[in-house]
């Protein structure tokens, strides 16, 4: 990333937080007790907060920062291990980071443990893979919190959440991490706001099988996809700055995996604009196929708001929603609905999209005796949509949709919940199915392309050996050109990688 754009989209942040960067003070660094665990004026303490206005700089109320316990704060020095200060840390514990570089993969398998890095005179603490390293921040534990961190130069994920409930992912700048940058799987009730995120070869920000998430105040670009909302359920997406990625903001539902549907997710209040990039991600995946130029991609999701949106310059299409059917690189799923149906556009604001189209969408547009450029475009089946102020946007395939009954959703202020998810108590016997669903399936669906390969080849080639697959999953070795390197999951126990291997055998959809 060019530092001319750094500083652009850093003034845009600020602008959207008021210019509320958080850093140090002059005085020197200790590890004390500590009621918040900010000893060096870095982090968010709302373990004490009362009401939702004061909870979160945005206003929504964060079950996440309600420590369970209050801990101790830790201190890292640049040349110091932030992965031994994990090892150390007890639930309720916060590791404050100093500003220079690290070359390290953090896992924090605890819960309540919150990583801060400490903001001073400018300069950040920075995870730096030296594309070498897979990952920087692993999490599986619950009520973690990630912030103020510059994350660059990984080959798999900036900050990836491994089924881990009340999260906050916030003021971190990841840049060239791979295939996310930010990535929940699994979770529930998180949160993931003032970011800046770019470089990103699937999607910069992908909230993956996960639930009562907010995604807010974000800045994305040059990635393929900029938010994702994937297989989950209860989102809203508002207020983030989306732009020269491939596709803007997306809610999908990907078929082949564990979790089947997309339903109740709010898009609002975002600026989307000139999603033109080149589309270089894995090719066959299924954002692989998504056209250059889409601002927003409904693919078989139910019950999506658009509102108050400003969407422009975005060469294809300037809100795009198909069913699976039409669908570059899907595979049909006979267990997912393939079709989008409540889609609701309310008022939005398009300028200047569709100005250099597809040729299907061109297609379309003529069965329909339409001519310009299309603001919205609906292809394939769906059913019980609707949209109001019709007339302001050129659109093709949404004659038939009704008016809306209703036309914003601001009595819908937050998806989070009041109190924390409690953590999961998992029984051994289970221990495969969490692991395959929260690691597994991020990047393999069972019959189609994600990242990985589809679960079926992989039965066929081990068929009864789940021994084989435990090994390679700690140790793995490219062996296919047409498929990303896998990162090593060695962090995991050989008695957890095996139940994975079994359960991943297993399965039959």
């Amino acid at each position: 990333m060019k530092s001319g754009k750094i500083i652009t989209t850093i003034l845009i942040v600020a602008a959207f937080t008021g210019g509320a960067y958080y850093g140090g003070n002059s005085s020197a660094p200790t590890i004390t007790d500590s009621k918040g665990g900010a000893s060096y004026g870095g982090g968010y303490d709302r373990s004490a907060d009362s009401d939702a206005s004061s909870s979160t700089q945005v206003g929504k109320k964060s079950a996440a920062a309600k420590r369970t316990k209050q801990g101790k704060t830790h201190v890292i020095d640049d040349g110091d291990s932030i992965m031994e200060a994990v090892k150390l840390a007890k639930p309720g514990d916060t590791i404050q980071i100093m500003p220079g570089t690290y070359h390290e993969t953090v896992y924090i398998d605890k819960d309540d443990i919150h990583i801060i890095g400490v903001i001073k005179e400018g300069q950040r603490a920075t995870l730096d893979g030296q594309n070498k390293l897979n990952d920087a921040i692993l999490y599986s534990g619950n009520n973690v919190i990630v912030e103020n961190l510059t994350i660059t130069r990984y080959k798999g994920n900036g900050i990836m959440g491994q089924a881990g409930n009340n999260f906050e992912i916030r003021n971190n700048i990841i840049v060239d991490t791979g295939v996310y940058g930010i990535f929940p799987q699994l979770g529930k009730n998180g949160i993931v706001e003032y970011n800046v995120i770019s470089g990103i070869e699937d999607a910069a920000i992908y909230v993956g099988m996960s639930d009562n998430i907010h995604v807010a105040y974000n800045d994305v670009f040059d990635s393929v996809a900029g938010i994702e909302i994937e297989n989950s359920r209860h989102s809203i997406v508002e207020n983030n700055f989306v732009h020269n990625n491939t596709g803007g903001i997306l809610a999908f539902i990907t078929p082949g995996l564990p979790i089947k549907t997309t339903t109740d997710v709010i898009i609002r209040n975002n600026f989307i604009t000139g999603n033109n990039h080149k589309n270089f991600g894995a090719p066959g995946s299924t954002v692989g196929g998504i056209p250059a130029g889409t601002g927003i991609l409904v693919m078989a999701a139910d019950e999506v708001v658009i509102e108050g949106n400003i969407i422009s310059d975005n060469k294809t299409a300037g809100i795009l929603i198909t069913d699976h059917h039409n669908a570059p690189n899907v595979t049909i799923d006979p267990e997912s609905d393939p079709n989008p149906d409540n889609i609701m556009i309310l008022d939005n604001m398009m300028i200047n999209n569709g100005y250099d189209t597809i040729d299907e969408v061109k297609a379309l547009m003529l069965t329909e005796f339409k001519q310009g450029n299309a603001d919205i475009v609906r292809v394939g089946n769906s059913s019980s949509s609707c949209i109001i102020n019709r007339h302001r946007y050129t659109t093709v395939g949404v004659s038939s949709w009704d008016e809306c009954s209703f036309t914003h959703t601001s009595g819908i202020d937050s998806y989070l919940l009041d109190e924390p998810v409690p953590p999961r108590n998992i029984d051994p016997s289970e221990r495969g199915k969490v692991v395959y669903m929260g690691i597994c399936a991020g990047c393999h669906t069972y019959t189609g392309r994600m990242i990985g390969p589809p679960v079926q080849i992989i039965q066929a080639l081990y068929m009864d050996n789940p021994q084989g697959i435990a090994d390679f999953i700690a140790h793995p070795i490219k062996k296919r050109e047409d498929y990303p390197e896998m990162p090593p999951q060695d962090y995991l126990d050989a008695e957890t990688r095996l139940a994975a291997a079994k359960y991943m055998l297993s399965r039959k959809g």
